[in-house]
């Protein structure tokens, strides 16, 4: 194989090339590993949410982001959107298959950081600030 180039699907076995940057695996772990691409993810582990609970959840998001956000990640089949047909309508997401299985080493990911954060003293403010496993339980039905 040439120096840079993609491997295609059937070369790689079944692999993508991530290193490269036309890879469409490549786009997937951007919409994931974004600003707010696994916030959203971690927040919609084990509960489905509105648009508003959604954005009110996850602080310092814009509706703009998370409209951006959240279609990103529809499109790569990580999270699904239901409409209801009502005046106004009203927008429900949830992960899919595939989002649990991603969010799953997100959310232990954010466990343990925030466990070694407290242990290392972090201030009461500090771990106010931030969510921690154990504001994350409801969320999470595998603890």
């Amino acid at each position: 194989m040439r120096e840079g180039a993609q491997l295609t699907q059937a070369e790689a076995g079944n692999r993508y090339e991530v290193f490269h940057t036309d890879c469409p695996a490549r786009d997937v772990v951007d919409h994931v590993t974004s600003r707010w691409g696994i916030w959203v993810l971690i927040f919609l582990r084990g509960t489905d949410l509105r648009f508003y609970k959604l954005r009110d959840s996850i602080q310092g998001i814009s509706e703009k982001m998370l409209a951006q956000t959240l279609r990103a990640l529809v499109q790569d089949d990580l999270v699904w959107r239901k409409v209801e047909p009502t005046t106004p309508p009203q927008v429900t997401y949830g992960l899919t298959e595939f989002g649990q299985d991603v969010g799953a080493p997100l959310t232990d990911l954010f466990d343990r950081i925030t466990q070694r954060l407290a242990a290392s003293g972090a201030s009461a403010t500090e771990q106010l600030t931030t969510p921690g496993p154990q504001q994350l339980d409801h969320l999470d039905g595998e603890h």
